[in-house]
């Protein structure tokens, strides 16, 4: 230590010391910096910036060394022999070069280490061989302890500043110079107070330069390290300012508004939108300002339209909502403006604020909700419209079919027959189209629901052919049903949209076709990802159409043309609903033609088999005056000629008919005597019929009184009515206009159906 102490105080001159140190430090932390840009950069710029950062850091060891050799003061002038010194020199270049590529060949710890290990080798070996190279007084040998401990502790320093300092950023780099300078300076001063001189005789006739040249030399050296370090300094000063520049650029061409705060919530940089978002604020906005400051500007301007009256607590939870770093704000400011601010947090703990001006945006949403509003109304309104039209249409509708199914079971002439039968017709006609609309209203509100019960396949099938027999002999067409053998039983779905759509298929077939046949198949399809199913096929030899009909023929009041419609009619709403039912069920409709070549429509539908269920009993209703026999009908409806409809139906039937005109009387009929069944009209005066099912309900079971099965009889048919009917207690919903022969056996057999379910 004394020997280390000696050679510091003594044998150097202090202000050349501290001339090398600055000079290393300088020349590492520049090749540092070249290693680190490198390592963001491929190909020939990245292999260049290594090179480079071999030299520099080589340079300014070898630097370093003869600069503090200027400082050592061995009593008489220094020379320098030529081929050591080079060669010391070469071997700097070259442990610099190698522990460059080791440390961009994987910047990990161990081999950071390495490479460390690689260089501070390498300066020993450029000391040891320079230092034999100096022309002194004597020969020139080295204490083996010191000289170890002088290899040793700067290959030990080297290597752990390698290992744990060196890395990515200004601090890192700076603090591996100085490490590096550290381990070069330990091994340098250690080295020379290990030198021994032993004097000599003779002179030292090696080829050597003189100090004079050698600090050219080094002034030289010194002038490159310099200018390296100052040229890639600038380098790298001009792209930061320029990539702050470009970022200030983009910064301001943004449309939302955005600053940045750092870890203690001052103001650092803001963009011009941010200014302009809140121009109240803009004479706040500083740098340095804290957030804090420039909310309490904007609360005391009452910029904050949500804040008012409440100021300290919005406050308070706007600041713990910057806090935590995770909410999106929407503010309402006094101009009725609307700002969404978002806070977020940097890696280095500082907060980027966003705003945006959503005041457009919430404009529209409040557009939108009010158009949404119209639309719930309007829709509300149409659907009051269809309910009410339903029941207006269904009421007088009701008694012109009714009577005529009552009037076809009375002695009728042949001329009374014919009349008759165009009056059935035409009020079918009329019913067909009522069910339509109200059908495509269900499907577009999503009110329709489709049932999936058994039934028999083949007899729904040829129900709906049998109902245009008729109407195609009478055209002279000849009418094919052909149901397949495997599809001639019972299956599970909903027979009456099954029905609905054949019908109208066939329907259609037999009004467009003058000449020829119309057929209907019922076949097994082709299985749909793993399912079987139905294959309806409707063929005719009719007026067919186009491609360009095709497409649209399955738009609502869509025909071929209007031609079509006024030779044929209809509404042009069946084949859509018949698609839209098709699709309901998990199936498809199409269809193919052409031009006077007729016509084929295919149905395709899933085919789930079901077994047979239990046939009920029908009970019929016998003619007579047998009083025990008689079924006891309470008839409540408040238009008489529903009433006399009724009448009418039941009248030809052992029946004991009641009749009233509201609910009220109902209700107080019920409790005046005994009846096997009530048939309740739904809309009438005083009480209606809702209201009166569930008084009647409610004094069953207060008086202890058996069920009595009630049937709403009404022309109140949409889906949401059947289940207010269901509701209320009501046992079963027959829409006017009702087939007579349904009325006649829900009659006969919904009283035993009730009872044998309470006994049961």
């Amino acid at each position: 230590m004394d020997h280390i102490l000696y050679s510091i105080t003594t044998e150097h001159d202090p202000r050349w010391l501290l001339a090398a140190g600055l000079i290393c430090v300088l020349g590492m932390a520049t090749a540092m910096h070249l290693l680190a840009a490198a390592r963001l950069q491929s190909g020939h710029k990245r292999r260049n910036r290594v090179l480079l950062a071999a030299f520099i850091s080589g340079l300014a060891v070898f630097t370093t060394h003869f600069v503090a050799l200027q400082g050592y003061q061995p009593g008489h002038e220094i020379r320098y022999a030529l081929w050591p010194t080079i060669g010391s020199f070469s071997l700097a270049l070259g442990s610099f070069g190698i522990a460059a590529v080791t440390v961009m060949l994987r910047p990990s710890p161990l081999f950071r280490g390495g490479a460390a290990l690689l260089a501070l080798a390498g300066v020993a070996g450029m000391h040891f061989l320079g230092i034999s190279g100096l022309q002194l007084a004597g020969a020139v040998s080295w204490e083996p302890g010191l000289a170890a401990i002088a290899v040793g502790g700067a290959l030990v320093i080297g290597m752990m500043t390698g290992a744990l300092v060196f890395g990515p950023g200004l601090k890192r780099i700076l603090a591996t110079a100085v490490g590096g300078a550290i381990a070069v300076g330990f091994l340098h001063l250690t080295a020379m107070s290990a030198m021994v001189i032993t004097p000599r005789t003779g002179v030292d006739t090696t080829l050597a330069v003189s100090g004079g040249v050698m600090t050219g030399v080094i002034a030289a050296m010194v002038l490159a390290i310099v200018g390296v370090a100052a040229m890639f300094g600038w380098t790298s000063w001009a792209s930061q300012s320029g990539a702050l520049k470009r970022l200030r650029e983009a910064m301001d061409a943004m449309p939302d508004g955005m600053a940045y705060y750092d870890a203690d919530d001052r103001l650092v940089l803001w963009n011009q939108r941010y200014e302009e978002m809140v121009p109240e604020l803009s004479p706040a906005l500083r740098v340095g300002a804290t957030f804090r400051e420039i909310i309490e500007i904007g609360l005391a301007q009452d910029l904050y339209s949500d804040a008012r009256g409440r100021q300290a607590e919005w406050f308070q939870d706007r600041l713990e909502s910057r806090k935590a770093l995770t909410t999106t704000r929407e503010q309402k400011l006094a101009d009725g403006r609307w700002i969404r601010a978002s806070d977020r947090l940097t890696a280095a703990g500082g907060i980027v604020t966003v705003c945006t001006d959503i005041t457009d945006l919430k404009n529209d949403a409040r557009a939108l909700a009010e158009a949404r509003d119209v639309a719930e109304s309007a829709n509300s309104a149409k659907s009051l419209f269809l309910a009410n039209m339903s029941h207006e249409i269904r009421t007088p509708l009701n008694g012109v079919i009714g009577v005529a199914q009552a009037l076809a079971r009375t002695p009728l002439s042949s001329q009374q027959e014919e009349m008759l039968e165009l009056i059935q017709s035409s009020g079918h006609t009329l019913q067909v189209l009522l069910n339509d609309i109200l059908d495509l209203a269900r499907v577009e509100s999503g009110r329709l629901e489709l049932s999936h019960e058994p039934f028999h396949l083949g007899r729904a099938v040829r129900e709906a052919a049998q109902l245009y027999e008729t109407s195609a002999d009478a055209k002279g067409l000849q009418f094919f049903v052909e149901i397949a053998e495997e599809t001639d039983r019972w299956i599970v779905g909903d027979v009456v949209r099954v029905k609905q759509i054949l019908t109208n298929l066939v329907s259609n077939a037999v009004k467009f076709t003058g000449s020829g046949f119309v057929s209907l198949t019922a076949a097994p399809g082709p299985d749909r990802d793993g399912t079987p199913t139905l294959r309806f096929s409707v063929e005719d030899t009719g007026i067919g159409f186009d491609s360009d009909t095709r497409d649209r023929l399955f738009s609502r009041f869509e025909q071929a043309d209007g031609a079509i419609t006024r030779r044929f009619g209809g509404s042009g709403l069946g084949l859509a609903i018949s698609r839209q039912l098709a699709e309901m069920m998990g199936g498809y409709l199409d269809c193919e033609s052409e031009p006077g070549g007729g016509s084929s429509f295919i149905l395709t539908i899933p085919f789930q088999a079901a077994e047979a269920p239990a046939a009920p009993a029908v009970v019929d209703i016998p003619p007579g005056d047998d009083d025990q026999a008689r079924v006891r009908v309470l008839l409540a409806d408040d238009h008489p000629v529903n009433r006399k409809v009724v009448e009418m139906i039941l009248g030809q039937v052992n029946v004991e008919l009641t009749s009233v005109e509201n609910g009220a009387e109902a209700v107080q009929a019920c409790r005046d005597g005994d009846f096997d069944i009530i048939l309740m009209d739904m809309q009438m005066p005083v009480m209606d019929g809702l209201t009166a099912t569930r008084e009647i309900r409610l004094n069953e079971a207060a008086m202890g009184l058996a069920r009595t099965p009630v049937i709403m009889l009404t022309a109140n048919a949409l889906a949401e009515h059947i289940i207010a009917a269901e509701t209320a207690g009501a046992d079963r919903h027959l829409a006017k206009p009702f087939d007579a022969a349904e009325l006649l056996q829900l009659v006969a057999t919904l009283p035993q159906m009730t009872a044998a379910s309470l006994a049961a």
